[in-house]
């Protein structure tokens, strides 16, 4: 693992989003639509008193979060992975002095200084027009910080492996729309874990997609006790494990039998 290498290829990358900012301001805002629309028609249900047990204000303050959340989280880079091994594109790749996952990552990463400066300035705008009730202590702050971090890298690896079924199949690109629609369902977008119904619920607490998206937003935003943050810190730990040791079989099998021309 060439990690100067792999720092140099982030920064390149980085500066290289940037001249196209616009463009990826456009993808940013697309993404803040649907926890937008979610949040008017909770806070609408909610109007002066409560729904579900939570206020107008504890909802936007919710949303407003998850809108922060998820943009960090998301994995947008996951779905050019099937297009370079199918293009040939990894043979370039496999000849850098330096992991192939590298390449994914250099673009993970510099998209997310990209899009924070535009989501931030929105958030933090919409913040100071809707009024959330966020009151997060300490302790939730701290907590916040791993439960964002482990949400990152379960979304990432997650549908990084997912995406390496490419090396067996033509298009592996309608897992990982399955896995966003999992998520969009699971992880709180629709609404809050914690107001779901029992089946559904069950679900979002035992399947993965709860713990990279819903689970943070839950820490910062006070709606679990010490016995919820443990059995998701569990969770997340549990999943991320099961999810790295997928891609590390997922790879190694997958670059054994990987031929192409071109590239």
């Amino acid at each position: 693992m060439n990690h100067r290498g792999g720092l140099a290829l982030i920064q390149s990358t980085w500066l290289s989003w940037m001249q196209h900012r616009s463009f990826f301001f456009l993808l940013a805002f697309g993404w803040m639509i649907p926890p937008l629309i979610y949040l008017f028609v909770w806070a609408t249900a909610a109007g002066g008193g409560t729904a579900a047990g939570l206020t107008r204000g504890e909802f936007t303050a919710y949303y407003l979060v998850l809108i922060l959340v998820n943009q960090l989280t998301y994995a947008q880079t996951n779905w050019t992975v099937g297009d370079i091994i199918r293009s040939g594109d990894l043979n370039r790749l496999l000849l850098y002095p330096m992991s192939p996952l590298y390449n994914t990552l250099a673009t993970e990463l510099a998209g997310k200084v990209v899009y924070m400066t535009f989501v931030i300035p929105v958030t933090g705008g919409l913040a100071l027009l809707l009024r959330p009730d966020l009151h997060p202590s300490l302790t939730d702050v701290l907590a916040f910080v791993p439960a964002l971090l482990f949400a990152w890298a379960l979304r990432f690896l997650w549908g990084y492996w997912l995406a390496l079924l490419a090396f067996w199949v033509t298009r592996a690109d309608s897992l990982l729309a399955v896995q966003d629609a999992l998520i969009f369902l699971l992880a709180g977008q629709v609404a809050p874990t914690t107001i779901l119904p029992g089946l559904i619920r069950f679900a979002a607490v035992i399947l993965p997609f709860r713990y990279m998206v819903g689970f943070p937003v839950e820490v910062l935003t006070g709606q679990l006790d010490r016995a919820d943050l443990i059995a998701g810190f569990a969770a997340q730990i549990g999943w991320l494990v099961i999810a790295f040791v997928l891609y590390q079989v997922m790879w190694r099998r997958g670059v054994r039998r990987y031929t192409a021309i071109g590239g």
